[in-house]
This record gives C-alpha cells, sequence and structure tokens, in this order.
C-alpha cells in the first residue's frame, strides 16, 4: 500500500519527532510511505477564522500533493477532520467536487487506520509505561476516534488509566484559546487536574494542538515531572526499545 504522509503543521514546526515516529509505525504496518514536499497546512485556522478562500487554495494545493496515493494517513484528527470537509468547498464544480470525495474517502487518522486499515498488524510490544489519553474534540466527534488509540497502547504493553471527563476538550481548540484565554486555562487546569489524579507517567494524545496546550499549562503550574506524548511516539518508542519510552 502506498501511503501518503500528511505531517501537519504543527508537527513539522515543533515536533517532528511525531513524523518520524508515524513513518516508522506505518511502515511496521506494512506501508510504502511518502512525503510528498509540496504539501502545506491543511487550511483548518484561516477557514475556522472565515477564510474561505485560502481553504480553497490550500485544498487543491492538498488534492495536487496526495491524489496519486492509496490512503493518506496524518497524526491528527483535527487535520484530517478539515480535509474530509473539502469537497462541501467544491459545490459549484461537481467533478472536482468528485475527485475530493474520493480522495478524502481515503484519508485516515493515524489510529484508526493503523487498527482498521493497515496491510498489517503491528507486532506485539512490551511497556512498562502507564498513561492517561486525553480525547481531542475532532477525533472523537467528527471522527470516531476513541477505542483505536486504547487498543494500540494495550497492545504495546501499555497500561491505560483513563481520566475523568477524558471526552471534554483540553480548551485549546485553536483560536478558542487565544480569543476566550481565562476560559481556556480553566479547562486546560481541570484537564490537567483529571490526568494527575491517575497517577500516570505520561498524559498522551492523538492531536499535538491539545499535547502543546495541555504540556504548556502543566509547566506553568510547576510540573515539570510528566511526561506530555503523541500516541505515535509511545507506540513506536515501544516497538523499537519497550524501556526507551521511560527515559
Amino acid at each position: 500500500m502506498r501511503v501518503g504522509l500528511f505531517v501537519t503543521c504543527l508537527v513539522d514546526a515543533m515536533r517532528p519527532s511525531i513524523g518520524f515516529a508515524t513513518v516508522h509505525l506505518l511502515e511496521a504496518a506494512g506501508c510504502e510511505v511518502f512525503v510528498p514536499d509540496t504539501q502545506t497546512c491543511c487550511g483548518q485556522p484561516g477557514f475556522n477564522s472565515g477564510d474561505r478562500a485560502s481553504g480553497t487554495e490550500l485544498g487543491l494545493a492538498f488534492l495536487n500533493a496526495f491524489e496519486s496515493f492509496d490512503a493518506i494517513v496524518a497524526p491528527s484528527g483535527s487535520c484530517i477532520g478539515m480535509i474530509r470537509d473539502y469537497p462541501t468547498l467544491f459545490k459549484h464544480d461537481l467533478a472536482l467536487q468528485a475527485r475530493f470525495q474520493a480522495l478524502t474517502a481515503r484519508c485516515y487518522e493515524l489510529t484508526d487506520f493503523l487498527m482498521n486499515y493497515a496491510p498489517q498488524p503491528l507486532k506485539v510490544g512490551q511497556s512498562d509505561l502507564t498513561v492517561s489519553y486525553h480525547d481531542s474534540c475532532t477525533g472523537l466527534r467528527q471522527l470516531g476516534v476513541k477505542a483505536q488509540p486504547r487498543a494500540l497502547l494495550e497492545s504495546q504493553g501499555v497500561e491505560v488509566r483513563e481520566m475523568k471527563e477524558a471526552e471534554i476538550c483540553c480548551g485549546f481548540g485553536g483560536t478558542f484559546s487565544i480569543k476566550l484565554g481565562d476560559i481556556a486555562t480553566q479547562m486546560a487546569d481541570k484537564k490537567c487536574a483529571h490526568a494527575l489524579e491517575t497517577g500516570c507517567d505520561a498524559i498522551v494524545g492523538g492531536d499535538l494542538g491539545c499535547l502543546l496546550n495541555i504540556e504548556g499549562r502543566l509547566r506553568r503550574r510547576g510540573d515539570q515531572h510528566t511526561q506530555v506524548k503523541h500516541v505515535a511516539e509511545v507506540l513506536a518508542a515501544s516497538l523499537e526499545n519497550p524501556k526507551a519510552v521511560q527515559s
């Protein structure tokens, strides 16, 4: 299976290790991975702020970069959610809309792809890590990503300790955290408190935006110990070196 990896802006700029971990996982699942160098932002920040023109332009760029692949995978439910909305931007051109519909039907959030669509399952790993998993809003509500990351983590020996209100927003929400900072801070404080109550080694999630928000709030609260990791990083480290995730 020829898989195009959509790296995402945040991963590229803030934590490239997630991108490399994703490549490792996809290859371990039997995929041939390609990273088109013409890819750019999915367009969600501008589009959600009312800039429909930039969303349309970036949608066309995505189509040109990824249309040739059997599947397109991203380590972000938020970006995949935006991508799956592309056909609504092209109702004025039915032929182009049909191309987008065919393309977006092959676009997957990473853990959903690994669980349900990859050519082969990941090998069973071992880990002593305990984590609490935060469900990101778009992945959970638009894409139905809930059981997939937990099942993959448990297959690697990772103990998942459920926090209270795991499905509640962390307060990031893209421009929400900028426009309503006080409310976003209170939401992040509650998320951190619920996660820490589990006694986990790490807070894990599938969207870097959420993780940066949670980690930033943890550090401002004085917690320099609790790890905050993307699920891809935990899974890839467990496959390659089961003890590496402890360091």
